[in-house]
């Protein structure tokens, strides 16, 4: 694997990280802006503000985009010209700060929360993930989730694997046809020293991991052996194979999450790296 290169640079505080339609998207949370990016250039275009913060993106079997509004506690969907309109309002499950999502082929998202205030110092408690299902009904897929985060869906749609970040573990269930989840199991628990924030999913199965606490990116097989690392020298927030063959890991990385820092320094960056084994399933 090649080293490490910049292609964005300047940002407050990168998140959610997605390839679609031939480019990177994402989530500048801190500057309260979604972007899309052409990875030859790193340009990048403003394509929604979101003032209670964005974090995860993804989009509707109608090619529309849907992005969590974090603050507020909402699910967010492009409407007509540049507004945003409300999917669905969350705060009656989530307990503190919406995060992370993951949308299915049939347009189910499924949202994880903080559960407490971290950044407050309050202990950790477990939270659920919410599912939002396309006509904007809400409801509880999974419980007691240490602090759900990064999440990836199989290319068959049957598996669903999140990252739990204050467990140290990435979690896989089952996914029914209506969108259930059962079979709840360790996927894979994190090397010490490693925390799961963003993931993705490659072509053999592989889950990518963007770890801050060790700065690295870490690819996980089921079982947890790791198969590759790839050191960032700084915070590791999230992770995004794309690019035109998928092999392009696209990693967002930062100096601190704290939004004081973040917005004061913009140290904020989309790295690159290629690797071996491509993109699969969703986001």
């Amino acid at each position: 694997m090649s080293e490490l290169r910049t292609l964005v640079d300047g940002l407050a505080f990168g998140e959610g990280p997605r390839w679609h339609d031939g480019s990177l998207w994402f989530s500048d949370m801190h500057s309260g802006v979604v972007l899309r990016c052409d990875a030859s250039t790193g340009a990048t275009e403003e394509v929604a503000r979101v003032e209670a913060m964005p974090s995860g993106l993804g989009w509707d079997p109608e090619g529309r985009l849907l992005v969590v509004s974090m603050t507020d506690r909402r699910l967010l969907r492009a409407g007509a010209g540049d507004a945003l309109e409300e999917v669905a309002d969350l705060s009656g499950l989530a307990t503190f700060h919406c995060n992370d999502m993951v949308v299915d082929a049939s347009g189910r998202a499924y949202i994880g929360n903080f559960g407490f205030d971290f950044m407050a110092g309050q202990a950790p408690v477990g939270a659920v993930l919410a599912r939002v299902d396309p006509d904007g009904r809400v409801s509880v897929a999974a419980e007691d989730l240490m602090f759900p985060n990064g999440a990836v869906i199989s290319p068959d749609g049957g598996t669903l694997i999140i990252g739990e970040t204050f467990a140290a573990r990435l979690t896989a269930f089952d996914i029914a046809p209506d969108g259930g989840l059962s079979g709840r199991r360790v996927w894979a628990q994190m090397p010490a020293g490693a925390v799961p924030d963003g993931i993705c999913l490659d072509a053999e199965g592989a889950v990518w991991v963007a770890s801050p606490t060790s700065k690295d990116v870490i690819r996980v097989a089921e079982g947890g052996e790791v198969l590759a690392r790839i050191d960032t020298g700084r915070d590791a927030y999230a992770c995004m194979l794309g690019g035109p063959d998928g092999r392009t890991l696209f990693v967002c990385t930062a100096v601190s999450s704290d939004p004081a820092i973040t917005v004061a320094e913009r140290s904020g960056r989309i790295e690159t790296v290629e690797v071996e084994v491509g993109r699969a399933g969703r986001p």
